[in-house]
């Protein structure tokens, strides 16, 4: 059986009704809900029924500080020239990635025969490893996660040793 020869089971397509054209009725039936002007039901509505939207268990949240980083392996960096400095728009200029959203992890599956300096937010150790074997270098722009304690957040430590010093 090729494409060409599929067609419908007989009697599954039906031709359309059309609405407010020919007899008394219209074509919506006698009296009830849907007959009316603006009658009918919202949709997902199921007679009184529990809809399957309230049937249905909650699952997960949405973390509204979550990030969401673009994922590239080495290998796709090979087609990039040497020495050439590789930053998220220049992966998106050239095709690589399709948008940078929060930024940019490099990941270590593939090789890398080329010289690059390579800027994103993060890279996993492998990868680099590979881009410092190929003769490259890696500047991380994360953040870290935790800011310094600042003078009056002081830890209980650090508070036991300036007591003692004392």
């Amino acid at each position: 059986m090729k494409l060409h020869e599929l067609s419908p089971a007989a009697g599954a397509v039906t031709k359309s009704h059309r609405h407010f054209r020919g007899s008394k009725t219209c074509g919506k039936g006698n009296k009830g809900q849907n007959a009316r002007s603006g009658g009918g039901v919202r949709p997902g509505f199921e007679g009184g029924q529990m809809p399957i939207y309230r049937r249905m268990p909650k699952v997960g949240f949405n973390n509204i500080f979550g990030k969401k980083y673009v994922s590239i392996n080495v290998e796709r960096l090979e087609k990039l020239e040497p020495n050439t400095k590789v930053t998220a728009e220049l992966l998106k200029e050239s095709g690589i990635i399709s948008a940078i959203k929060d930024g940019v992890v490099i990941l270590g599956r593939g090789e890398l025969t080329k010289p690059l300096t390579v800027e994103a937010e993060r890279v996993s150790a492998s990868a680099k490893a590979k881009i410092e074997k190929a003769g490259g270098t890696v500047i991380e722009t994360r953040k870290p996660k935790r800011r310094e304690r600042s003078a009056k957040k002081q830890s209980k430590e650090d508070r036991a040793k300036k007591t003692k010093a004392e």
